[in-house]
């Protein structure tokens, strides 16, 4: 009985995948008198110009969270690429628009801080660096294809566009979006979250990149989903970076 509720426990943990082989560091950067932190994950034998992943987590998320939640480890063991983690000042992203939290309201420069994580890590290969995220993380992923040219491309989920972005970066999206999330909703209705998330409709989103952009563009609807990360999402969103180099 003991033994199958520690079997039990270990379940609800949230074991997703098998322990990934290679190493995460931690790190910390100063951009703007802040310190910021990041985790960075090398898969085992990585080359000394690996492409690399940013991976944004949700609002009241975290780095270690993301790494934990999303299977970009494993993935990373078997292509030999890295993957960056960083931390939202507490727990949140300045996507733009007043979103979210801290960051949204003192409009603190993510983007900075992002672009300086990437310009710091070594063994990369400039030309192939990407950016995905969850919900808030998302759309700061967005707000780096509009206020950066750091980014080969960008994968955001269940997120969206908030704020101004006269001029994206001409470069590929990835969209991943569930048809049932009311917190980040589809049709662009007013979300049901905490930040009551407002913002245009998706297919208007990503027009604006295929109408702009100049770049590949790809919509993945998922109709039962709902304001999560689809399973397989991760899969689909590396083989559409995987083949794009600035």
């Amino acid at each position: 009985m003991r033994y199958a509720l520690v079997l039990m426990l270990l379940i609800l943990a949230g074991c997703r995948a098998a322990p990934s082989e290679g190493e995460t560091s931690t790190h910390t950067v100063t951009v703007n008198g802040r310190e910021r932190s990041f985790r960075v994950y090398t898969p085992p034998g990585a080359s000394d110009k690996a492409p690399l992943v940013v991976m944004l987590h949700g609002g009241f998320g975290s780095g270690t969270q993301a790494q934990r939640a999303y299977g970009w480890d494993g993935l990373a063991d078997k292509e030999g690429f890295i993957v960056a983690y960083p931390d939202g000042l507490n727990r949140a992203w300045n996507a733009g628009g007043g979103c979210c939290g801290q960051p949204g309201r003192e409009n603190l420069d993510d983007v900075a801080f992002l672009e300086q994580m990437v310009a710091g890590l070594k063994g990369i290969d400039s030309k192939r660096v990407y950016a995905t995220g969850m919900s808030n993380g998302a759309m700061m992923a967005y707000r780096l294809g509009c206020d950066s040219r750091v980014f080969a491309a960008i994968g955001p989920v269940a997120g969206t566009l908030l704020g101004e972005c006269p001029a994206p970066a001409p470069i590929p999206v990835i969209h991943v979006h569930g048809l049932k999330d009311t917190n980040v909703r589809f049709d662009g209705e007013p979300g049901s979250g905490v930040a009551g998330i407002d913002g245009p409709p998706i297919p208007e989103v990503v027009k604006l990149w295929q109408d702009h952009g100049g770049g590949k563009v790809q919509l993945v609807t998922v109709p039962e989903a709902g304001h999560e990360w689809p399973d397989g999402s991760t899969e689909k969103i590396w083989a559409f970076f995987q083949a794009i180099s600035k």
